[in-house]
């Protein structure tokens, strides 16, 4: 994607300076770890976050082109661990672990009511 004044740390409430916001830099993560599963669920199943470590090494500037990048690292029964990068041209923005829970996504959505 392609940094955006909403993605920004000042718009983000994350910080004072004009820069990838580490919020932004997370969904990002967690987005490409939901697209690493996208067709090998079976029918009704979907992941839930549980985990997120994300170490932000870098600042990103307004306009800067950012991917996110997630491999499955470790699947323990329902759970799912992700080796994740976000990246832009000058090099690694981010990098961590986000762990995902495999859940019946209508069982799951039953327990909010």
């Amino acid at each position: 994607m392609t940094v955006g004044e909403g993605d920004l740390a000042t718009a983000l409430g994350s910080g004072d300076v004009p820069v990838l916001g580490t919020p932004r830099v997370i969904a990002l993560a967690e987005a490409a770890s939901v697209a690493a599963l996208a067709g090998a669920l079976p029918d009704g199943d979907t992941t839930v976050g549980m985990r997120v470590q994300l170490d932000h090494l870098q600042p990103t500037a307004l306009g800067s082109t950012v991917l996110a990048e997630a491999v499955v690292e470790k699947v323990e029964g329902r759970r799912v661990t992700f080796h994740v990068t976000v990246s832009d041209e000058r090099g690694m923005v981010a990098a961590g672990r986000i762990s995902r829970v495999v859940v019946d996504r209508l069982q799951f959505l039953d327990r909010l009511t």
